[in-house]
């Protein structure tokens, strides 16, 4: 994966979904590692798959690792 920016997706929220961070911007709102990838392309990180984003150390997953969507878990 290229690129050193700051990667941050955060706890998932009530009403499902976890807000993306690059670099400070918030990106949008992810509901699951695809989305993120998405967003991380859409940033300029072109080469980045859904096993980068599950498996990089770069990102800091708060709340919850790439397998947590929903604030009850599930």
């Amino acid at each position: 994966m290229s690129g050193h920016l700051p990667i941050v997706i955060y706890p998932p929220s009530p009403t499902g979904g976890r807000r993306v961070r690059v670099d400070g911007e918030i990106l949008g709102l992810a509901h699951n590692v695809r989305d993120v990838a998405e967003f991380l392309r859409r940033a300029g990180m072109d080469d980045i798959t859904e096993e980068d984003v599950i498996l990089s150390g770069m990102i800091d997953w708060r709340g919850g690792g790439p397998g947590e969507w929903s604030a009850t878990g599930e």
